[in-house]
């Protein structure tokens, strides 16, 4: 299983950043820079093969994919990692993500404190990285980025 952070350039630099995070803990993590007009020709070609679904709300559509999937149907997570308004500037930008089975995660509070705007319920990078693990049953996994995310808040 693999993670795909597409990661707005501004967070690249941000102290704040837990995408960071998860790239150094998790070793199977790809950070993609997010570019609106040229889309990273990997993250399409991966896209295309199949087998990857992305981790974002879902939407009040009946159509709406969240609900009609498997996270053990899934080998690559994509995850937008930028704050919630940018995120969603992100997913409406990209055609691309639009089709994805999309992953929903069960509402968690939130430790992450750090960054004002926060949604109800909406978790951090790592935050999502850590639950998506314990549902997929790779606890020892989501215990060692836990642990670094704990100790990533103390230093703030």
């Amino acid at each position: 299983m693999s993670f795909i952070l597409l990661t707005h350039s501004r967070e690249t630099t941000k102290e704040s950043n837990t995408g960071q995070l998860v790239a150094q803990v998790m070793p199977d993590t790809q950070v993609v820079i997010w570019q609106r007009t040229q889309p990273d020709k990997s993250l399409l070609q991966l896209i295309e093969q199949g087998n990857i679904a992305l981790l974002y709300p879902g939407s009040d559509d009946a159509d709406d994919k969240s609900t009609q999937v498997q996270l053990t149907d899934f080998e690559h997570f994509i995850l937008i990692d930028s704050t919630w308004q940018e995120a969603r500037k992100i997913f409406n930008r990209s055609s691309y993500l639009h089709n994805l089975p999309r992953i929903e995660l069960s509402a968690k509070n939130s430790r992450y404190t750090l960054r004002r705007n926060q949604l109800e319920g909406g978790l951090c990078t790592a935050e999502c990285v850590i639950e998506l693990l314990r549902e997929i049953s790779m606890p020892d996994q989501a215990d060692l980025l836990e642990g670094d995310f704990c100790r990533f808040l103390d230093r703030r």
